[in-house]
């Protein structure tokens, strides 16, 4: 085994060194927190003294922290240092309710620039590649992290941010980009461009690496964008109160995703009764900051589901792995009794090749009954056959649909382009039960 690493020192730390160092670094972490205005009031509610936050195996004593927190307390409640020591403010969204705020001091920035450099480090980025950054900066974290991390490694970063779609070719061609971050929805978008134009990426372009996160997405998008581009694309993990990208991320062999546990403790509960689930098991993902000075966070219920991959990575790291984000709790819908999740309509469509890049699924009510429209873009060729061969495919969809989900839902095929386009995060479910 021979393991390149950015940080040999803390990629490859033995796993007994690893856990002694969790260890130090929740401790401080504790203490750190408590200095906060929400975990002093928190701990004093809940009876809890730092005092007796002794070792690792005391994190199940303290309380979860959730988004609704972090609204509640907005905008200063989490700040642990003075508001002089800050250099940095990012803002979530909002896109699920009223948009909470992160701060940066100057060390975790220098920290979040080092995550992300051993992130892109492992899959083969160096001094010498041209890197373009796909994906929207200002309050958003992942543009600004991505290029913290290239331009810590020296890696020439074009950043160009989302949208423009020719525009960004034309960079790519100029330029001689070979390394991209692009959210995964734009990379299907982009494929439709490229058509159009008549180019073909494999020959015309010299991309060799791609990193795609932002939003959940399938194995099946993963193997079309691959396919298509002639690249490696990577799995990347972030959430923006963790300080954005590179919470964990995939190296070379993309067997799962390294989550660094020098910088963050993971639990694994069961999303109902936050009870631990064995490893291996869907569960929601917790996170412990180790490494954030001016706004540590304890105990954070993500909402997003994964799993810890049992074993270790043939790579030799013993950061352990996530499994891709099979998706949120809060994104799961109900139809008929049925849990389903946007994800597994996704991994349904995208093994169709007739199927296009683009989907969205409908919810609404029907006689007082939830009905499931899924419309699905279908490719130039095959919009143009007869009735029957549209039929037939239709009825093809349903059925694998049905198979997977165990609904059967309505089926509409639309010709390509016909649904609406984003530059971001694309917006598949549209749920109108409540309207």
């Amino acid at each position: 085994m021979n393991t390149e690493c950015w940080n040999p020192e803390r990629e490859l730390i033995t796993r007994d060194k690893l856990e002694a160092l969790q260890e130090k670094l929740f401790l401080e972490t504790v203490q750190r927190a408590s200095r906060s205005p929400f975990y002093r009031k928190k701990f004093e509610e809940t009876g809890i003294s730092i005092k007796d936050i002794k070792s690792l195996s005391d994190i199940t004593k303290l309380p979860f922290t959730t988004k609704q927190d972090l609204r509640d307390w907005y905008p200063y409640g989490f700040l642990t240092v003075e508001k002089e020591k800050l250099v940095r403010l990012h803002v979530s969204s909002g896109t699920t309710g009223q948009a909470t705020a992160v701060f940066y001091t100057r060390k975790d920035i220098e920290s979040w620039a080092e995550l992300m450099a051993r992130c892109m480090y492992m899959t083969g980025a160096r001094p010498g590649d041209v890197f373009q950054n796909m994906t929207g900066y200002g309050l958003f974290t992942g543009g600004l992290g991505f290029h913290y991390g290239a331009e810590k490694i020296g890696l020439l970063t074009i950043p160009s941010g989302a949208g423009n779609s020719k525009r960004q070719i034309q960079l790519m061609r100029d330029f001689g980009t070979n390394v991209i971050h692009i959210i995964p929805s734009y990379a299907l978008r982009l494929m439709d461009v490229l058509n159009e134009m008549g180019i073909n990426p494999r020959e015309s372009l010299d991309l060799r690496i791609g990193y795609l996160g932002a939003e959940p997405y399938s194995e099946e998008v993963r193997q079309r964008v691959q396919e298509f581009y002639g690249i490696k694309a990577f799995n990347s993990y972030g959430l923006s109160e963790m300080n954005g990208p590179g919470v964990a991320f995939e190296c070379t062999y993309q067997q799962g995703m390294h989550l660094w546990e020098d910088a963050y403790i993971m639990e694994i509960v069961d999303q109902h009764t936050l009870e631990p689930v064995p490893e291996g098991t869907l569960g929601e993902l917790v996170l412990t900051t180790l490494s954030r000075e001016g706004m540590p966070l304890i105990r954070y219920r993500t909402k997003d589901l994964t799993r810890i991959i049992p074993g270790q990575c043939p790579c030799g790291r013993p950061h352990r792995r996530i499994d891709r984000i099979q998706g949120r709790s809060d994104d799961m819908f109900i139809i008929k009794g049925v849990n389903i999740f946007p994800v597994q309509v996704e991994q349904v469509l995208m093994s169709i090749p007739e199927v296009g890049t683009n989907y969205r699924i409908i919810l609404k009510k029907e006689r007082e009954i939830d009905q499931m429209i899924v419309q699905v873009e279908v490719t130039d060729k095959v919009f143009v056959e007869d009735m029957r061969h549209l039929q037939r495919l239709q009825k093809k969809i349903a059925s694998e649909l049905r198979s997977e989900l165990l609904v059967t839902p309505i089926v509409e095929l639309v010709e390509p382009n016909a649904l609406p386009r984003s530059n971001g995060k694309v917006q598949r479910l549209i749920d109108m039960r409540c309207n």
